[in-house]
């Protein structure tokens, strides 16, 4: 893409802010709570696994994030609610250094509690070549409340847009399927796991399909703090040049107050086809 198309990118990265800034004056109740005068709870997934639990977000809880690990939230934030979440990356590859600095996803709950919008534009910088990445766009679906063994869930339909500059885009559309499940096995552990396959492009402009398959476990320190450890894999299938890669990370989570949150992490390559290092922070905020 030209010049003009980072431009673009940069418009679409502040109206993402002002959107979710605007959002902040819209009060939203918890998707649990039900409304004045009537027996039903509101429902905040889309099914349920029996009618005793509705699930879904709770705006009187702290905010749920889908940081800093690579396992998606199972939970949406709600309708109404916007959510902005933010870092910075650092990866060690074979000698080459890459930044990603800023990397804002934008979720919005429309429509209903169980439905949210997601858009992300990462700037990026590598080898001396600066731009940003293919827009990513995509719907979170709260499928399932958990309910004993039976896991809460959620479902992401997402894409890359080709949007972004020469050097960091694919120059094609490359959709895709996050399907996420996970379990509060008490109140310092969960778990959680995501499967996901998605569209990619080698170097040559062939497309092949990518499974992703990761697993996760996090840990209640304190009120304010958590730990996480997880390893994720990417399996390409149909591709000449790409290896399957396995990564281990993990890292520690500091609530400032139940709408912002700060995070940190590190992770290692389990083999030769992997990066070799990453590591990072973030901050999210939620606004109501």
């Amino acid at each position: 893409m030209k010049y003009p198309t980072i431009a673009i990118n940069r418009a679409l990265t502040i109206l993402l802010i002002i959107l979710a800034i605007n959002s902040s004056t819209q009060a939203g109740e918890p998707a649990t709570m039900a409304p004045a005068g009537s027996t039903t709870p509101a429902r905040g997934t889309l099914f349920q696994w029996s009618s005793n639990v509705t699930g879904g977000p709770d705006l009187n809880e702290p905010l749920v994030t889908d940081r800093p690990d690579f396992t998606e939230a199972s939970v949406t934030v709600g309708k109404g609610v916007a959510q902005i979440e933010l870092g910075y990356t650092y990866i060690d590859s074979d000698g080459s250094d890459v930044h990603s600095l800023g990397e804002p996803l934008l979720r919005y709950g429309i429509l209903e509690d169980w439905l949210e919008l997601r858009l992300a534009i990462f700037p990026q910088t590598e080898s001396g070549e600066r731009g940003f990445s293919d827009l990513y766009f995509g719907f979170k679906i709260a499928l399932t409340p958990q309910e004993g063994l039976l896991p809460e869930m959620a479902l992401i339909p997402q894409t890359f847009v080709p949007t972004g500059s020469n050097a960091f885009s694919s120059n094609g559309w490359e959709p895709g399927i996050n399907w996420i499940y996970a379990w509060q096995i008490n109140g310092f552990i969960s778990t959680a796991g995501s499967t996901q396959i998605n569209r990619r492009f080698e170097d040559s402009g062939d497309d092949f399909l990518r499974l992703a398959q990761s697993w996760t476990i996090a840990f209640t320190l304190t009120e304010k703090v958590g730990a996480y450890t997880e390893w994720f894999a990417l399996f390409p299938t149909g591709s000449g040049d790409n290896d399957n890669e396995h990564y281990f990370n993990g890292g520690l989570t500091y609530l400032i107050n139940n709408n912002i949150q700060a995070d940190i992490r590190a992770g290692w390559g389990l083999n030769e086809a992997a990066e070799d290092f990453f590591i990072g922070a973030g901050l999210s905020v939620r606004f109501q």
